[in-house]
C-alpha cells in the first residue's frame, strides 16, 4: 500500500534537485567571463519507481514515480570540435611565426626601394658608365670608390641585419621550447589530480577546463594528437568521466613518428602517468640557448626523424634554420648563404677584372684588389663574405688607383673601365670561382632579383595561409563557444524553469500538508 507521506518525498526530493539546478545555472553565470570555461548542467534522472518488481511487491495499478535526483554534474563540451579547433590553432602558429619571420627579412631586404641594393647597384654600375666616358674626371673615380663602398655597406647591413633577426628567431624558440614542457608539466599535474577523483564517482568539471585550455595552448606552439584513456582498474568512476589525457607529438601533416613519441604518457592498464622533455640540439652545449641550426629533436632523449612537427615552434625553425643530412636547410640561412655566394662571385671576378687594368698614368698593371673581405670580420669556416666585404683602402684613399685602362693607363683609356661595367650582364656560370660555378644563375641583377622574388613570394604565401588559418580557426572556435560558452540569456531562461519548478514543489508540500491536516484534524470528528 502507498504511504500516505510518499508525495511529501517526491515534493522534497523535486525541491532539492531543482535546487542544485539553480546553483549550477549561478556557477555559469559568475563563470561567464573565465576564460576556457565550459557550461554546465545537472542531468536530471527520474528514481526508481514504487513498486519494486518481485514477487511480494504491492498489488496496485502500476508503478509510479518517487520523484527526480541530479546523477552528475557535467560539462558541455564537444570533442570533435576540440580536435578540428585544435588542428586549425596548430596552423595558425605554423603560418603565423613564419609568415611573420620572413615580413621581418622583407623589412630589412627594403626592395624595392630607393634605399635598397638593386638601387645601390644600379648607381655604381651607372658610375662605372661615367668612369668609362670620362676617364681623367677624378670626380667621377670618386664616386665610383664612394657607391662600391655603398654596395659594401648595404651587403653588410643584410647580413649583420638577417643575422641579428636570426639570434632572436634562436631566442624564441628556446622560449617556446620552455612553454612546451612547462604546459606539459602542468597538463601532467592535472592527470594526476584528476586521476584522484574520477574513481571516487565525481567529475572534476573544473579540472577538466584547466586541462582543456592548457592543450588548446600547446596545440599552438607544437602539432599533438590527444587520446582520452581511461585506466582498467579506475574506482567507480562514472561512464562519461573524461579520462586522462594521453598526448603524442605528430608530425606536421598528422601523422604519427615511428616508433611513436609521447609528451604525456598515460598507462591504461597500470594507470601510471608520465612526461617525456622536449630538447632541441645545436652546435652549443648550452640547452638554454640555440647557436647555429637546429641539428636534432628529441622527445624524453630519443631523436626525431625530421623536423616537420609543425605549430609555432615548426614555423620558427623553418626560418631559423635546421640541419638534415649534413646540408644547412630554412629560409634565414639560404639568404645568407645565397647573400655570401653574390658577394664572393661578384668581389672575385670584379677583382680579376680589376687587377688586369692600368691605374690613371700608370705603366703597370694595377695588380690591385678593389673590393677585399676584412680580415678582422671574414670567417673562412662559415664564409660571411656579405659581412667582411669593403673597398680597399688604397682605393678610398687615393681614387686615381682605379684601373680604367687597358694595355696603359693613358686618360682616354676606358677599355678596363668598360669591362667592368659589363659585369652587370654576364653569366654567373662563367665565373671562375669553382666555389661559385654552378652554383649561381644569371648575371648579377636576374640572380638578386631571384632572391627578391622567392622572398616575396614565400612571405605572401605564408601571409595568405596565416589568415586562413585564423579564419578557420574563428570559425571553427565560434562553433564551439555554441556549443560549451555560457549564454547569459539561456541560464536566465534555466533560471526561472528552475526556480518555478522549486516553487512548484514547495506548493505540493504545502497542499499535501493540507491534506494530512484534513486527515490527522478533520477525520473522526463527524456529527460533533
Amino acid at each position: 500500500m502507498r504511504s500516505t507521506f510518499m508525495g511529501l518525498e517526491i515534493a522534497r526530493r523535486g525541491m532539492f534537485t531543482q535546487q542544485s539546478g539553480l546553483y549550477t545555472t549561478g556557477q555559469n553565470i559568475s563563470n561567464a567571463n573565465t576564460p576556457g570555461y565550459s557550461r554546465q548542467r545537472v542531468n536530471f534522472i527520474q528514481t526508481t519507481p514504487y513498486p519494486s518488481i518481485g514477487m511480494d511487491r504491492v498489488q496496485i495499478p502500476g508503478q509510479m514515480g518517487t520523484g527526480v535526483e541530479g546523477g552528475s554534474v557535467q560539462r558541455i563540451r564537444e570533442g570533435f570540435l576540440d580536435l578540428q579547433y585544435r588542428v586549425e590553432n596548430n596552423k595558425v602558429g605554423y603560418y603565423g611565426s613564419l609568415s611573420e619571420s620572413l615580413s621581418k627579412m622583407e623589412g630589412i631586404m627594403n626592395e624595392p626601394s630607393d634605399s635598397g641594393l638593386q638601387t645601390v647597384l644600379d648607381k655604381f654600375w651607372s658610375a662605372l658608365q661615367t668612369v668609362a666616358s670620362n676617364t681623367e674626371n677624378s670626380g667621377a673615380r670618386d664616386v665610383v670608390a664612394s657607391t662600391g663602398q655603398m654596395v659594401a655597406d648595404t651587403l653588410n647591413y643584410y647580413y649583420n641585419s638577417i643575422t641579428r633577426v636570426q639570434n632572436d628567431i634562436g631566442t624564441e624558440i628556446n622560449v617556446d621550447v620552455q612553454n612546451i614542457n612547462a604546459l606539459v608539466s602542468q597538463i601532467d599535474s592535472l592527470n594526476k589530480q584528476i586521476a584522484e577523483v574520477e574513481p571516487h564517482g565525481y567529475l572534476p568539471n573544473d579540472l577538466y577546463d584547466q586541462r582543456d585550455l592548457l592543450v588548446d595552448n600547446l596545440s599552438k606552439l607544437v602539432n599533438i594528437k590527444v587520446t582520452n584513456v581511461v585506466p582498467v582498474n579506475y574506482g567507480n568512476a562514472k561512464d562519461i568521466a573524461e579520462g586522462l589525457y594521453n598526448i603524442e607529438i605528430v608530425q606536421q601533416d598528422g601523422t604519427s613518428y615511428n616508433p611513436p613519441q609521447n609528451l604525456v604518457s598515460v598507462s591504461r592498464g597500470s594507470g601510471i602517468i608520465g612526461t617525456n622533455k622536449l630538447e632541441l640540439v645545436d652546435i652549443d652545449t648550452d640547452p638554454n640557448t640555440i647557436n647555429g641550426p637546429i641539428q636534432q629533436i628529441k622527445i624524453g632523449g630519443k631523436a626525431l626523424s625530421g623536423f616537420s612537427i609543425g605549430g609555432e615552434l615548426g614555423g620558427l625553425i623553418q626560418a631559423y634554420g635546421y640541419q638534415e643530412d649534413g646540408v644547412t636547410k630554412g629560409d634565414y640561412p639560404e639568404m645568407i648563404d645565397n647573400l655570401n655566394k653574390m658577394t664572393k662571385a661578384f668581389v672575385d671576378e670584379f677583382n680579376a677584372i680589376h687587377r688586369e687594368g692600368y691605374a690613371l698614368n700608370a705603366t703597370e698593371k694595377s695588380n690591385e684588389d678593389f673590393f677585399v673581405f676584412d680580415p678582422s670580420v671574414l670567417n673562412t669556416t662559415t664564409g660571411n663574405y656579405a659581412q667582411a666585404v669593403k673597398v680597399s683602402d688604397v682605393i678610398k684613399n687615393d681614387p686615381s688607383k682605379f684601373a680604367a685602362g687597358v694595355d696603359n693607363g693613358n686618360s682616354g683609356n676606358n677599355k678596363n673601365a668598360q669591362l667592368l661595367a659589363d659585369l652587370r650582364t654576364k653569366n654567373f656560370s662563367d665565373y671562375s670561382d669553382p666555389t661559385v660555378k654552378d652554383k649561381l644563375s644569371g648575371n648579377l641583377d636576374s640572380f638578386y632579383s631571384g632572391l627578391i622574388g622567392k622572398l616575396g613570394v614565400n612571405s605572401q604565401s605564408a601571409a595568405k595561409d596565416a589568415s586562413n588559418s585564423q579564419i578557420l580557426a574563428a570559425s571553427v572556435d565560434e562553433n564551439r563557444q555554441s556549443v560549451s560558452a555560457v549564454s547569459i540569456d539561456e541560464e536566465l531562461t534555466n533560471m526561472i524553469k528552475f526556480q518555478q519548478a522549486y516553487n512548484a514543489s514547495a506548493r505540493t508540500i504545502t497542499v499535501i500538508d493540507e491534506m494530512l491536516d484534513k486527515i490527522i484534524n478533520g477525520m473522526g470528528t463527524v456529527g460533533r
